[in-house]
């Protein structure tokens, strides 16, 4: 326990706790992470009054203790759980305050989160910011009270994870995981709600605890002492369907399905037309309206995770029969279960209103849905629309059609073992690119761990993994829901595996099996440069020297790309989130799935279908359709706007215009305007005088600072008024 600075945020001081036996220093619970102390005359005191951090003698951070004591004195516990009591007067009754009732991004065996209903006390966990600055992030998970109780994962006010009830001995949805490390406590009265893990007695050396991620994971890890690594044992949100509400109300999702969600057998898409497009939100409508005097009934749905709970109501004491009862007689009630699945089942909870957030799943539960009573004969037949039940009159033709579905499971297991679909018509041996099996990725990524997962673009999400030999990897997934699709997946292998530069993202190899198209490349650590340039603390440490370097690589990759490799190539998706930064922030050009290859006397074309990003996208091609390597200069010309900026091309605003960010700078319309990157490179790489670039011929111009004053800095300009009578584009 003590002060402590990140590596990110030197100058800043922090007074926490962390792992004494572990080398790494695991920092687990954070005092003033909202207030850092900026010098080295933090002290920390014990009062009265509880414990407070103090700077020149100004206290940055208190515990706020709910009684004074007259002996005061703070213990750090083996616990980790740091109390302020009374010297004299031992015993947890006694404890006036302690860090567990306030825990940070860490979850400690022994320490409780839930909610007091008596005393209005709240402990969740809240994520850090980055995983070097402990001030408050984007993620939260807490309890939601409201209904039956569950546990939410909310970025900012927006729910994006929950875990569905607790049904006994784990929460819906999670999988049975037998374990002889901890034990798990649920509490559910009317005074608190809680859960909480402590190590069993056989493990007690083992060192367990929970995080909540900056990049909102929930992972329970164990130290491992062989290799001195925390190893991931649990990990929330594991898959797509995890995600809030991707399905919409009445909508199911199976993640072992293309697509995803579908609507139960008594249920059809509320809007087809977005259903087909992969837009679930809009959810399920039901078959046939509910009439509650027609006898309606309730048929059974098993393996869900079940659904949110915050329009529920339940009795702990109630058996599924009377359960049954109390939801048939309230014609608001749309569906039940068990609160308890274990020993046949005990507790009633019932939903009203649309079902949401459900999902398949390993050791799901049973749900009980209302369907009219025209249906029920229906639903004693079939309780999930996943069993499909098949009548036929003979065995014969039963064999037939076992014999059809054999021979179409065969071929196409062995079109996508083999690449094909569309991947069929380009010889793998001609790509002079290494080939990964489906395992090897599955493996390094921890099977597509969401704790794995950086980001998400047009292409897919982009996993980080870790090979055999230790050699870290991002992965890129086409996923059946990609706005870039097999011909961009092509274009990008065909395109960069030929190319080698140190400012291009170099690609490892590429996997087509299992009916998978991935691109595994080399990990940048630093990730894409609008992360660091646009980020409020990183940006401080991002100097000159360091921006000139970056848009000198830049324009080096980008002058290899047009003049110097094998193949001339236009990116024609040159952005900020493109660049990105390895491990001594040398820039790598990436994604090149919208790339088009130019042959040997090719220097312009055009084409009717625009892609790229607005903002970055010269004129000529946004509106005509017309790119060249000059193209790439204006996206090249705006990316150098935004490092000298420090601002962002469309959210640009200024006082006196509406111009963006290119506007406000002298818009270059004119493509013969621009320099080719070689003259590009020359100019960063030369110290002569440059020519004046050309002005519009009307330029009326104040100064922002004239609105937004500061008494460090002045500057005066010179206006041009001329007047003209006709003016060109740029």
């Amino acid at each position: 326990m003590g002060f402590f600075s990140t590596k990110g945020l030197p100058q800043n001081r922090y007074f926490g706790i962390w792992y004494k036996k572990i080398s790494n220093g695991t920092v687990v619970w954070v005092a003033n992470r909202d207030n850092p102390v900026t010098n080295t005359s933090g002290v920390v005191r014990v009062t009265s009054n509880g414990i407070v951090v103090l700077a020149n003698e100004t206290i940055v951070w208190s515990s706020n203790s709910s009684r004074s004591v007259s002996n005061p004195m703070a213990q750090l516990l083996d616990s980790g759980n740091l109390v302020f009591r009374d010297e004299n007067s031992d015993g947890p009754e006694n404890i006036a305050w302690q860090s567990f009732d306030h825990p940070v991004d860490n979850f400690l065996p022994g320490m409780k989160y839930g909610i007091d209903f008596v005393t209005g006390m709240e402990r969740y966990l809240t994520s850090w910011k980055r995983v070097d600055d402990p001030s408050p992030g984007d993620f939260v998970y807490r309890f939601d009270p409201n209904g039956y109780p569950q546990v939410g994962l909310w970025r900012d006010s927006n729910l994006t994870y929950r875990t569905g009830p607790w049904v006994g001995d784990r929460y819906s949805g999670f999988p049975k995981i037998p374990n002889d490390i901890f034990t798990v406590q649920y509490v559910l009265s009317e005074k608190e709600v809680y859960y909480k893990f402590e190590v069993t007695n056989t493990s007690e050396s083992a060192i367990v605890r929970s995080i909540l991620t900056p990049q909102g994971a929930l992972q329970r890890l164990i130290w491992d002492k062989q290799s001195q690594q925390w190893r991931e044992y649990l990990s929330l949100q594991v898959d797509d369907c995890d995600g809030y509400r991707l399905c919409g109300g009445n909508g199911v999702c199976n993640i072992n399905n293309a697509p995803r969600c579908e609507c139960m057998q008594w249920f059809h898409p509320n809007f087809q037309e977005a259903w087909s497009s992969a837009d679930w939100s809009g959810g399920c409508a039901r078959n046939n309206q509910l009439d509650c005097a027609k006898g309606e009934g309730f048929v059974k749905v098993p393996g869900l995770k079940l659904p949110d709970t915050r329009l529920s109501w339940y009795n702990l004491s109630l058996n599924l029969q009377e359960c049954e009862r109390r939801c048939l007689n309230n014609c608001s009630c749309m569906a039940y279960s068990n609160t308890d699945d274990r020993g046949g089942g005990s507790g009633c909870l019932l939903w009203f209103g649309d079902l949401t957030d459900m999902r398949y799943t390993n050791d799901g539960q049973d749900l009980y849905i209302r369907i009219a009573a025209s249906e029920l004969d229906e639903g004693k037949h079939s309780s999930t629309n996943r069993v499909v039940v098949i009548v036929l009159p003979v065995l014969a033709a039963m064999t037939v059609i076992l014999v059809l579905l054999l021979l179409y499971a065969f071929r196409k297991r062995k079109l996508e073992r083999t690449g094909t679909m569309r991947l069929g018509s380009i010889n793998k041996d001609e790509l002079d690119l290494p080939l990964f099996t489906f395992m090897q990725i599955a493996e390094a990524t921890n099977d597509f761990s969401f704790s794995n997962k950086l980001g998400e673009g047009g292409f897919g999400p982009v996993y980080k993994g870790m090979l055999d030999k230790g050699q870290e990897i991002a992965v890129k997934r086409l996923s059946n829901t990609s706005k870039q699709g097999i011909d961009e997946f092509m274009n990008e292998v065909s395109c960069i595996a030929k190319l080698q530069h140190r400012n291009l993202v170099k690609l490892l190899g590429c996997c087509v099996e299992e009916g998978e198209r991935m691109l595994i490349y080399e990990y940048m650590p630093n990730r894409g440069l609008d992360s660091v340039l646009f980020d409020k603390e990183l940006c401080k440490s991002f100097d000159w020297p360091k921006r000139y370097k970056i848009i000198n690589g830049m324009s080096r990759g980008l002058l290899y790309l047009h003049e110097d490799s094998r193949l001339r190539i236009i990116h024609r998706d040159f952005k900020l989130s493109n660049i990105l930064l390895d491990y001594e922030m040398n820039p790598k050009i990436s994604d090149f799935g919208m790339a088009r290859i130019f042959g040997g006397s090719e220097t312009e074309a055009s084409t009717t279908r625009v892609v790229g990003t607005y903002g970055y996208m010269p004129p000529e091609y946004a509106i005509e359709g017309l790119f060249s390597t000059k193209s790439d200069v204006y996206s090249f010309g705006v990316v150098v706007l935004e490092i000298l900026s420090g601002k962002r091309n469309r959210g640009f605003k200024h006082p006196d215009h509406n111009h963006n960010l290119v506007g406000h700078a002298w818009r270059r319309y004119n493509e013969e305007d621009r320099p080719s990157m070689a003259s590009v490179v020359l100019m960063l790489s030369s110290k002569i005088e440059l020519p004046i670039p050309k002005e519009p011929g009307f330029y009326s111009e104040r100064n922002p600072e004239k609105n937004h004053s500061s008494p460090s800095k002045c500057e005066t300009e010179t206006i041009n008024q001329m007047s003209i009578t006709h003016l060109a584009p740029r």
